[in-house]
């Protein structure tokens, strides 16, 4: 159905008193432009289709005013414009938004990787600098993930002794490692990798 300005004008004092057929009309008549303009500027369906709900939202909100409005078409267009931009500075600011959160978590993960690195051959030195006896039993443990009675039974030693030796090897290498590192990054790493 055409709408010309003598039936619009109609239709709008019948919107304001809330009759739903008229908004209905009105609605239908106008979506596809609004759809279009918006698909234009925002380049996804899916945000042209929330822009044509919002905007009758909009104006189903506002329906006592629009008998007051004598150019309804320009009116229904400066909210679309005025929408539009609202979501244009919105999506910017999220990509925004979302550059940065990237940005500061690929630096995150870089210097975690370092830390670690750093960690690893800071832990390496202190495993190295064990008494012989104390770094096989380090390892035995650590590494290869061997229980203290597998480790007594390999070694020939009591499991009393390996619990000995393994204490005096972790407190060594604790020690060694928060002599080379700042406190936090030694409190951090020792939570996360021992």
């Amino acid at each position: 159905m055409e709408i010309n300005t003598y039936n619009e004008r109609e239709l709008l004092l019948s919107l304001a008193a809330g009759n739903d057929d008229a908004f209905a009309a009105v609605f239908h008549h106008y979506r596809h432009r609004i759809y279009a303009i918006a698909f234009r500027l925002l380049g996804t369906s899916s945000q042209a289709e929330d822009t044509v709900q919002d905007v009758f939202l909009k104006m189903w909100l506002k329906r006592q005013e629009l008998h007051e409005i004598s150019h309804f078409k320009a009116y229904l267009f400066t909210v679309t414009r005025n929408h539009i931009f609202t979501s244009l500075k919105l999506l910017a600011r999220e990509q925004m938004m979302e550059s940065e959160l990237s940005a500061t978590m690929v630096h995150n993960i870089r210097e975690a990787a370092i830390i670690q690195k750093e960690y690893e051959q800071i832990l390496r030195n202190a495993i190295a600098q064990l008494p012989p006896q104390q770094e096989l039993i380090y390892k035995l443990s650590k590494e290869e993930g061997l229980k203290r009675n597998e480790i007594a039974d390999r070694l020939q030693l009591s499991p009393e002794t390996i619990k000995v030796h393994l204490a005096n090897a972790m407190r060594s290498i604790r020690a060694f490692c928060l002599a080379r590192m700042d406190l936090n990054t030694f409190l951090v790493l020792l939570c996360l990798f021992c």
